[in-house]
């Protein structure tokens, strides 16, 4: 089965199973401060993972897109990407244990086909101190699923990855791991949970690659958790059963899955290749990058897979309407293009590279996702407008190096180069020689302790950023949130209809919002819009929410819809409106969360205040503001 297969085969067999499938959602999440994209497939369904109803009931399935940033510097190797789809369906306090373990079993082995003696699974080994049990009835539910495959399916009970590495395989099937691998909560480890956090044990598959022998630099035995590449992880099954309390963990009364698989891991055992690149949703752009280099796959293995992933995922960024620039989800894009642009000078590839690859990438896209078609022309203009603009910079870079003909080549003045013009670090040393400028014998030496300084300064930086998880919870998210309708629809009465939302960040120090203008907001109009939001305000409206089916919301009640947000059939629609008033003064298509009357907004004396306005790309204004 091809990776598109294995997708459309997931969603159709959770379908059959009464689940609704629900859109993916943006990489960029809305009204979400605590991280810059969507990083894993159970992100956006955490409002509903903790209570929530969804709309769509209690049994969901879809396929989410999601990019870590933070793994940009481990792409190169056999199975890291940046980008990649998560498979996942979900339980809100329906079925349980029996069942979900069962599907996942059943579409692995009966619908993709993949041979059951491969599999090996993971389960709880259980937490004496907070007094939580050990997960039997999983591995029991595992045991007989083998069992149906004629499998005899043995247990062992490892603990710690490190006690994997000392304990090995021990002819198991089904292993029993601490909660530093098989416990799921948003804290990350089990005793830094905070009261009223839920959490629950988790149930991992593993599939083992043929002819894979362990390397014992990774540990002295192998164990499905290792990471020498004999195994690898391909989906997670989380129960989430229990809430931390302040005496300890309580039962939740309504238990949910949420379950996450790798498509591209899925794919790359589905072809019993341990190179996730091989597989359909990559390996045509690395057909590609061979044809246009002239240069082969198995010598160039690291360049054309930072080049095949990097370019995929800066064209779904694209797609969600993210330009490259030198901000936040901008500059990441600008970096991952930026980067693809360097290693393929590596392959000989100078100019012009992005027009022959990116409708490659498109073209995989456009049949499941809709606006991948919508947007195919747009993407490719953007991504090569920053190719362009790149050029220009190595161009700058190389007048930059020519400065330093008397002092030599240094390995700072390679970061140098690297970090501030983006020129790449082995053209800077070829471009010297071409110069006959001296190069530091020990430039590369000094270059890699500089960059190893940053990447600890970035990874300090993104411990909150790119954490994830639900943010925008308290009263003052709230109240932000609930300013931010009221001033979209005043910039609509001031401006005109043609101001659509083009992205949000709230805080619970101020609101930002990116709205689509072609020119500057003028103070006087800044002022008319403060005027209408503060009047509206103290009001006192009352601010609920109905239920209508999205066609309905849009096309008949009216509803603002946020800009990008892909709506399922049915959609929550906030109204806000005065209670001597007929027509509400905001009526928009939101998921909270928001303020029941809008004079909370203001408490102890607050009024509402533009604080900035200005330019957030091209046609795109931004304001913040704040409630002092």
């Amino acid at each position: 089965m091809t990776a598109q297969d294995i997708r459309n085969a997931y969603l159709k067999f959770f379908e059959e199973r009464g689940h609704q499938v629900i859109p993916r959602a943006l990489l960029v999440p809305q009204n979400d401060p605590t991280t810059l994209f969507t990083g894993s497939g159970m992100q956006p369904l955490i409002p509903y993972l903790l209570g929530e109803p969804h709309p769509k009931g209690t049994r969901l399935v879809d396929s989410q897109t999601c990019l870590r940033a933070q793994d940009i510097e481990e792409v190169g190797d056999n199975r890291h990407t940046t980008f990649f789809e998560m498979l996942g369906n979900w339980s809100l306090g329906d079925y349980f244990k029996k069942e979900q373990l069962s599907w996942f079993f059943e579409f692995l082995t009966d619908t993709v086909g993949l041979d059951p003696n491969r599999l090996y699974v993971t389960t709880f080994i259980g937490d004496e101190a907070n007094g939580i049990p050990r997960d039997d009835e999983s591995a029991d539910i595992w045991e007989e699923l083998f069992a149906s495959k004629g499998i005899d399916a043995n247990t062992v009970e490892i603990g710690s990855e490190d006690d994997g590495y000392k304990k090995g395989m021990q002819d198991g099937r089904i292993f029993y791991y601490d909660a530093s691998k098989n416990w799921w909560c948003r804290a990350g480890k089990i005793d830094q949970m905070p009261a009223g956090e839920p959490g629950g044990p988790d149930s991992e598959v593993f599939y083992e690659f043929e002819h894979i022998e362990h390397d014992t630099k990774w540990g002295e035995l192998c164990h499905p958790n290792c990471d020498c590449g004999r195994f690898m992880e391909i989906g997670n099954s989380v129960f989430m059963e229990y809430i931390k309390t302040k005496n300890g963990f309580d039962k939740l009364p309504k238990q949910n899955v949420d379950f996450g698989g790798g498509l591209e891991r899925i794919a790359a055992a589905s072809l019993n290749s341990s190179d996730v690149f091989r597989i359909s949703l990559l390996g045509p752009i690395i057909e590609a990058l061979q044809k246009l280099s002239g240069k082969d796959y198995e010598s160039n293995t690291n360049a054309m897979r930072v080049i095949a992933d990097h370019l995929r995922a800066a064209t779904f960024l694209a797609v969600d309407g993210v330009v490259p620039s030198n901000k936040e989800q901008g500059y990441v894009m600008r970096r991952l293009v930026r980067r693809a642009i360097r290693f393929a000078f590596d392959l000989g590839i100078e100019q012009n590279f992005l027009e022959h690859i990116v409708p490659v990438i498109a073209d995989l896209y456009k049949d499941d996702f809709p606006e991948v078609a919508e947007n195919r022309d747009k993407v490719i203009a953007v991504l090569m407008r920053e190719e362009k603009v790149f050029r220009q910079t190595l161009r700058a870079g190389v007048k930059e190096l020519s400065k330093l003909s008397e002092g030599g080549l240094t390995g700072a003045e390679v970061f140098k180069l690297y970090d501030t013009y983006g020129f790449p670090v082995e053209l800077s040393v070829e471009e010297a020689y071409k110069q006959d400028i001296t190069v530091s014998l020990s430039w590369r030496e000094e270059f890699d302790t500089l960059m190893k300084e940053q990447r600890e300064r970035s990874q300090t930086a993104a411990k909150g950023t790119f954490k994830g998880g639900l943010g925008g919870q308290t009263m003052q998210h709230k109240k932000y949130h609930t300013a931010t309708h009221l001033m979209y629809q005043a910039l609509r009465d001031v401006l005109g209809s043609h101001v659509i939302q083009r992205g949000s960040n709230i805080t619970e120090e101020r609101l930002r919002f990116d709205f689509s203008h072609p020119e500057k907001v003028n103070p006087e109009q800044l002022q008319e819009v403060e005027e209408i939001v503060n009047k509206q305000i103290s009001k006192d409206l009352k601010v609920s929410y109905e239920e209508f089916p999205t066609r309905v919301a849009v096309d008949e009640k009216g509803a603002l819809g946020q800009f990008g947000d892909r709506y399922g059939d049915t959609v929550k629609v906030y109204k806000m409106i005065a209670d001597n008033e007929d027509q509400p003064f905001s009526f928009e298509i939101c998921g909270g969360p928001h303020v029941e009357h809008t004079l909370q907004l203001f408490e102890d004396n607050k009024k509402f205040k533009i604080i900035k306005e200005e330019a957030s790309s091209a046609g795109i204004r931004r304001i913040k503001a704040v409630l002092i």
